[in-house]
């Protein structure tokens, strides 16, 4: 748990740099529920991160801005009624979260038209198929 998160093959967010709080988990647990500290809030200062560069940042900054608060990105786990799991399973959502905002935008759709065989096809179709509900009527058309 001392190791830092792989975002991606270049971005290691350090350990340092992660805040983990532990409160009581509403979830599963027994008896235990109520002594256990076992609900995980991982957060992550990204807007303040010397660890993340500037690029990745920014537009990670933009993906992330209805998440984040003062910068700081949080994320909670309490499924589980281990501490571990619940930690491990914050430390996985970032992760997921840090690796979607900080991937590069999608190469821009370009813009095709369908092929003639294409039209060709869709109007025998919709010919065949009006076709199918005129024989269908009873009132002799």
């Amino acid at each position: 748990m001392d190791d830092g998160l792989r975002v991606t093959e270049r971005l290691v967010v350090p350990a340092a740099e992660l805040r983990e709080r532990f409160s009581r988990s509403s979830g599963p647990g027994g008896q235990g529920v109520n002594t256990a500290d076992s609900r995980v809030e991982l957060s992550f200062d990204l807007a303040g991160s010397p660890s993340v560069p500037e690029p990745l940042r920014a537009r990670a900054l933009d993906r992330l801005a209805g998440r984040l608060v003062d910068g700081v990105l949080t994320v909670a786990a309490s499924e589980h009624r281990a501490q571990l799991a619940n930690r491990e399973a914050a430390r996985d959502r970032m992760t997921a979260l840090l690796r979607e905002a900080v991937a590069p935008p999608p190469k821009p759709r370009r813009p095709t038209r369908p092929s003639r065989g294409a039209k060709e096809r869709r109007l025998a179709e919709k010919k065949r198929q009006s076709q199918r509900k005129r024989d269908r009527r009873v009132d002799g058309d």
